[in-house]
This record gives C-alpha cells, sequence and structure tokens, in this order.
C-alpha cells in the first residue's frame, strides 16, 4: 500500500475514534513525531508499528491496510 493512502487511513480511524495524534503516539507507543510523518506519507511503516496502531485504534491490521 502506497504511504499517503496508508497514512490517510490512520488519520481517517484515528479521527473516526476520537483520539488526537499525542493520544495516539502516547498509546501506541510511537513518538508524535513519527505518527505524524507517517498520517503525513512522508515515511515507510514497518509491520510492527501498524500492529501498535491498529491495536490501539481497535481494528486489524488487514482492516488499516485492506488486504
Amino acid at each position: 500500500m502506497e504511504s499517503v493512502q496508508l497514512g490517510q487511513r490512520i488519520r481517517a480511524f484515528r479521527k473516526l475514534k476520537g483520539f488526537t495524534q499525542q493520544e495516539l503516539a502516547g498509546r501506541s507507543g510511537i513518538s508524535l513525531a513519527v505518527l505524524g510523518a507517517i498520517e503525513r506519507g512522508n515515511r515507510h511503516v514497518e509491520d510492527q508499528i501498524l500492529i501498535k496502531i491498529s491495536d490501539c485504534l481497535g481494528i486489524s491490521l488487514q482492516e488499516l491496510k485492506l488486504e
């Protein structure tokens, strides 16, 4: 999946759950700067980070990545 599309999906799910970037970053154990870069599509994301994000959002990794 393209980084920009993935970042847009993460942002959409985050907003749907009512989290700020800071809240999601803190809950998932990643830095706010990294989450911001991911959402903007400026950073490739390893599956281990995506798993943390999807767990915090209460969705599956497959749902997040549209697999």
